[in-house]
């Protein structure tokens, strides 16, 4: 049985041009070489998303909902520590 399926796919001009120029210039073998290592970067960087929304973005969710007062700043407080930042940044800008 084939582990493969062959597609017909349409791309821009410009997408294209590069597929054919990365052939082209020998980085790959074929034109089905590119479009693989560009889907399997994807599902990497999808990959990347679902763990840190899992891990970190979950993890503070959860943080937050257990203790909401202790876990959170109000907004003055949140705009008060960005404008130290900004001005902090500002200020070791204008010393270079």
């Amino acid at each position: 049985m084939r582990t493969t399926q062959s597609l017909s796919i349409t791309l821009p001009h410009d997408m294209a041009q590069m597929v054919k120029a990365k052939v082209a210039s020998g980085e790959y073998a074929t034109e089905s070489e590119v479009i693989l290592d560009g889907l399997r970067s994807l599902a990497a960087r999808d990959a990347a998303v679902d763990t840190w929304l899992r891990e970190e973005v979950a993890a503070t969710f959860d943080r937050v909902m257990a203790d909401p007062i202790g876990n959170t700043l109000s907004a003055d407080d949140a705009h008060a520590r960005l404008q130290s930042l900004m001005d902090s940044a500002a200020k070791r800008a204008a010393l270079k």
